[in-house]
């Protein structure tokens, strides 16, 4: 099956820099994917020839005149770059030229163009930002990440059913657990929304866990975990701030002194193995989920290795089937089977 990725070649922090070595990498990696760079053609040429690269049968660059900023205001990125190559990368997803989109850019901008452009999937209100965080047996998926800081019951109903087909379409399970997360199991805690949610999950098909706390996520309770985008964002935030914290500590701690330094030698191995299982960059790239459409956000400041795995979870979507999943589910609830 041959996929077709249209890539925001200028979005992020280094843009070509890190977007053009990635994609090229990737190519290497995944003989059924094809890739197209989307941008300003002169700067990523010039980038393709410091790799001594060229565009070919399955890469090839798509000219766009403008970037987006970090900076710019959704609403008029929207109204006033029609040639971003933000837009441009997602108008070859409406158009069927790409199968899905990846950008590292301004994520406001992402989300309303990807809207605008694409549209939502038939019964899906509003789209979440699907993204994944180290557990102690793994990953766990946590939607909404920010797109929707207050939701009503139904649509995070429907972030669950969206978040547990993408995790039985990306990690093969055929009935993924999912849970709610609130401020104690007990089915009396919560808002009043949050115990209507549970309410929808308990009544639906789903395999739902049932209310699920902070501590949860990292312990891989679920398979997924659905709350509103401004609690979702501030977990996520919170738990790449302890990461980090963590560690500074022991870094710190290591440095102490000569007898600290040798002991850090000593135990290079078990920290290496920790720091690769904490590497945030493995967890790289957020699907927008609900529209008529693959895109995939990837971290402003994502690297080169970073940026191959948002390329990825795109591709694993589009091969496994995401948007028809959740088409089919949507069907089903809609007609009251789910």
């Amino acid at each position: 099956m041959d996929i077709t990725v249209a890539i925001d070649a200028m979005g992020g922090d280094h843009g070509p820099h890190v977007t053009v070595p990635a994609a090229l990498e990737f190519l290497e990696r995944d003989a059924e994917v094809n890739i197209v760079l989307v941008g300003l053609s002169d700067v990523i040429e010039a980038e393709l020839r410091v790799h001594k690269a060229a565009v070919g049968a399955r890469l090839r660059v798509h000219h766009a005149s403008e970037v987006v900023t970090m900076d710019d205001q959704p609403a008029l990125v929207l109204r006033n770059k029609k040639d971003s190559s933000m837009r441009v990368a997602i108008n070859l997803v409406k158009t069927g030229e790409a199968n899905a989109c990846v950008s590292a850019g301004n994520t406001g901008a992402l989300m309303a163009i990807s809207r605008f452009v694409l549209k939502m999937l038939p019964g899906i209100e509003r789209p979440a930002i699907a993204g994944m965080i180290p557990t102690l047996n793994g990953h766990t998926h946590v939607l909404d990440l920010g797109a929707n800081v207050d939701c009503s019951a139904k649509q995070l109903l429907q972030f669950g059913i969206m978040g547990a087909m993408l995790v039985s379409a990306v990690e093969h399970k055929e009935n993924p657990t999912v849970g709610l997360l609130n401020i104690g199991e007990e089915d009396i805690k919560g808002n009043e929304v949050v115990k209507q949610t549970a309410e929808l999950l308990r009544q639906s098909h789903l395999n739902f866990h049932g209310n699920v706390e902070g501590d949860d996520i990292c312990r891989g309770t679920t398979d997924v975990v659905v709350c509103d985008g401004f609690v979702g964002n501030v977990a996520l935030k919170a738990s790449e701030g302890l990461a980090q914290m963590m560690a500074t500590f022991l870094r710190n701690e290591f440095k102490r002194n000569w007898l600290t330094r040798l002991a850090g030698l000593l135990a290079y191995p078990v920290l290496g193995a920790f720091k690769k299982r904490m590497d945030h960059r493995r967890y790289n790239g957020a699907s927008l989920l609900g529209l008529q459409g693959v895109v995939v956000k990837s971290h402003g400041s994502a690297d080169n290795f970073a940026f191959q795995f948002a390329i990825g979870r795109a591709v694993e979507e589009v091969r496994n089937g995401v948007l028809r999943r959740i088409n089919e589910q949507m069907a089903l609830l809609n007609e009251g089977k789910v």
